[in-house]
């Protein structure tokens, strides 16, 4: 299934996570190339998380924050959740199709963890 959405403001929905309960984060979401590239470069922080998509990789390259990087299969199932601080390169994830970013320490929070699914209100 290929997912139709565009750069802007959703929701990102995590099902299941912190205490069965879903729990709902104000997203941005990156799917143009310059969005995608921009990503939180040059952020202090970000409200909420962002979605890149299509994505398999990230780097922190020029960045002023850690952050909690979550890999997405193409059916919004976390395949993989990392913290990486500022100057590192994320190795490729061959199942992800889409990651999310946020300020390192809030994914646990919202109870984004392997084999959670999630869900983008665009």
């Amino acid at each position: 299934m290929r997912r139709q959405w565009r750069d802007g403001r959703g929701e990102l929905v995590v099902h299941g996570g912190g205490g069965g309960s879903a729990v709902r984060v104000p997203l941005e979401v990156a799917t143009s190339y310059r969005a995608r590239t921009r990503g939180l470069l040059g952020r202090d922080s970000v409200e909420g998380a962002i979605l890149l998509s299509p994505a398999n990789s990230v780097h922190t390259f020029r960045m002023r924050m850690p952050i909690d990087v979550a890999y997405l299969d193409r059916g919004l199932r976390v395949i993989a959740v990392r913290t990486m601080r500022p100057g590192r390169l994320g190795m490729p994830r061959l199942r992800a199709r889409h990651v999310v970013e946020a300020e390192a320490g809030v994914m646990v929070g919202w109870g984004v963890q392997e084999g959670v699914s999630v869900e983008v209100i665009a």
